[in-house]
């Protein structure tokens, strides 16, 4: 038999099989060569930037198998071993897309064991939760003294292990929402998950109140980075509904609205926090951790005048660049995708709206507490 034939003919064992074959390769690796897998792959991409990120230190430098944290920039650059900085790397995303990918075909098949995941309105129910992450990411932010966890539990709070944390929080709510819906507690499981998940959110933004209590407060960050997405996505939905109204078939007006407006709020996020905030009397500007925000904003530094800068900034450009992303994504997703495979392009979609509001969502609520 094929390994084709094999996965059609039980795709849960194929999918533990490929899962397992993964881990073996990673950890049997790092065990047959620590210093060039371990050492030079798993800590220096992916381990090393949380671990650092979690002292709050400028890098971290991995040296004959211990691990010392740096806090001057100098330091690290003359540094002698691997050094890691907190953030991502190219490589690091890379490696994050095969483990969502992966993560993302072992979602569907539970969601089909549990014939559940080919309604739309899944995206919809599960925005509380994305919100949820973005908010416990600040949580971490504001409390970089360790007051309320020390390494390594603050590393569950960090991303990218973040995403693992509130994905676990996210399962266990929609699990509990199928089992009240079931039972007849309630109309519907989206509805069970929504509440579970708006629960959660105000509970992690009473949290984050509390230990950013000290800290500024800026709504008009808040309300400025909200009045740009949403008109944003405004303009965008007219210029499709008008032009090309296809583009809108398979998602809808609704959920080609929700994914729209997850990536402008990150864009439109971004612009303010990189940008804008000295003339909104909000503090200084934020420094771009992802590598595609800083390219962003080096490859606008380097074209425009200095003149043109001086107004526009060099963030703006990051803005356009989700609002077409987010739209292309919208266009690919017709019917057919629907008809095809309900569950994947479901979970797909709520990936997409996840890795836009997740982001922006901390980037929005860092700017408005000034953390």
């Amino acid at each position: 038999m094929s390994i084709a034939s094999r996965v059609e003919a039980d795709p849960e064992r194929a999918w533990v099989a490929a899962a397992l074959a993964v881990l073996l390769a990673v950890a049997g690796g790092s065990v047959a060569f620590p210093r060039a897998v371990y050492d030079g792959f798993v800590w220096q991409y992916f381990w090393g930037p949380v671990a650092a990120d979690a002292h709050a230190a400028t890098c971290a430098v991995r040296a004959g198998g211990t691990t010392t944290y740096l806090d001057a920039a100098g330091s690290c650059t003359s540094a002698a071993g691997i050094v890691a900085y907190p953030g991502y790397t190219l490589v690091s995303e890379a490696g994050y897309v095969v483990v969502l990918l992966l993560a993302l075909s072992g979602v569907v098949l539970l969601l089909r064991r549990l014939r559940l995941g080919s309604s739309r309105g899944l995206v919809v129910a599960l925005l509380p939760l994305v919100l949820f992450g973005g908010a416990l990411r600040v949580v971490e932010d504001a409390t970089d003294t360790g007051e309320l966890l020390t390494y390594p539990l603050n590393t569950l709070v960090i991303s990218p292990v973040i995403y693992v944390t509130v994905f676990v929080v996210a399962l266990a709510a929609l699990l509990t929402a199928v089992a009240v819906a079931r039972r007849g507690l309630v109309r519907s499981h989206h509805r069970a998950l929504s509440g579970i998940g708006t629960g959660v959110l105000l509970a992690t933004l009473a949290l984050l109140a509390a230990v950013a209590a000290d800290d500024a407060f800026y709504p008009q960050v808040f309300a400025v980075v909200f009045v740009i997405a949403t008109l944003a996505v405004g303009a965008v939905l007219l210029v499709l509904r008008r032009l090309f109204p296809e583009t809108l078939a398979g998602t809808g007006l609704t959920l080609s609205g929700v994914v729209l407006w997850s990536h402008a709020v990150d864009g439109a996020a971004n612009v303010v926090a990189l940008d804008w905030m000295p003339a909104l009397g909000a503090g200084g500007n934020l420094v771009p951790k992802h590598p595609v925000n800083r390219f962003v904003v080096d490859v606008t530094g380097s074209l425009l005048p200095g003149s043109v800068l001086a107004v526009t900034g060099d963030a703006w450009p990051f803005l356009l660049v989700k609002l077409v992303a987010a739209a292309l994504v919208v266009a690919v997703f017709d019917e057919r995708t629907f008809e095809e495979s309900p569950r994947y392009a479901v979970l797909l979609l709520v990936a997409i709206v996840a890795v836009g509001l997740g982001p922006g969502t901390r980037d929005l609520l860092r700017a408005t507490l000034g953390v």
